[in-house]
């Protein structure tokens, strides 16, 4: 079973770089994070003809997530993250595909740090971890996957010595992605590819693709009941190198369904 997270950076503007993308890899379930579109003009028809079935939940201009499963329809279970009624950003939808409880979460950006949309971030960190501890007492197969905004550590970036003042990279931010994995979480990345330099994400500008000037924001987190089902974890750079692209790539996950 492949799992997916990608960030397509305005799914109206870059569908086709999607549709592409899903005809070569053909996974069973992708997360997507910054739709920037409403509910309304999600493209879920041309998604439906490609093969794939969706729940989403979205926001003009801004955020939005949603969850696509080949061959079926997710099994909608949340949207929006607990712990916070006013928050009306879209960043969390929750589905159940063939008995696995997938989270895909957009986590806020929090720059300028400090500051309130680094307030704002640190927060959402908190009602996440909450939120997590809850999951791991149902002891069920759950991923927490998308894009974290969090850079965890100086090898999941180029130079870090650059993003020291910024709110993905400020030592809050770290510690809490730290804490959340310590609860028992597994970073799928890290937990196959200890020492390897990772990026999931590169500007578009100063040619960062090219040299590899890149971070690693982009994660799965494996609950204890899937993490031993985990058997591979990659980035797929090509759809980065395409025309009008997003400046993430996506990152595929393959796990063996647990039979029960």
């Amino acid at each position: 079973m492949e799992i997916a997270t990608y960030n397509i950076n305005g799914i109206n503007g870059r569908l086709d770089v999607l549709l592409r993308w899903l005809k070569e890899e053909r996974a069973d379930v992708v997360c997507l994070q910054e739709l920037k579109c409403s509910d309304g003009k999600f493209p879920h028809r041309e998604l439906e003809r490609a093969g794939y079935g969706a729940v989403w939940q979205g926001q003009k201009s801004w955020n939005g997530v949603a969850i696509l499963a080949r061959g079926q329809e997710p099994h909608l279970t949340r949207k929006g993250l607990p712990g916070d009624p006013d928050d009306s950003n879209s960043r969390y939808i929750e589905a159940a595909v063939d008995g696995i409880l997938i989270c895909c979460l957009y986590l806020p950006n929090g720059n300028p740090a400090p500051g309130p949309k680094f307030d704002y971030k640190l927060h959402w960190l908190k009602r996440l971890h909450e939120y997590a501890a809850e999951l791991l007492d149902l002891d069920v197969p759950a991923l927490l996957i998308g894009d974290f905004n969090v850079i965890p550590t100086d090898l999941d970036v180029y130079k870090p010595e650059r993003w020291l003042d910024d709110a993905l990279f400020r030592p809050q931010v770290r510690k809490a992605y730290s804490d959340l994995v310590a609860q028992g979480w597994t970073d799928a990345i890290r937990h196959l590819h200890p020492d390897e330099r990772i990026y999931t994400f590169w500007k578009y500008w100063r040619n960062a693709f090219e040299r590899n000037a890149g971070l690693r924001i982009d994660h799965a987190l494996l609950s204890p009941a899937i993490a031993p089902f985990l058997k591979t974890a990659s980035v797929r750079r090509k759809p980065r190198s395409w025309e009008h692209t997003s400046d993430h790539a996506p990152v595929v996950f393959e796990i063996d369904r647990p039979e029960t």
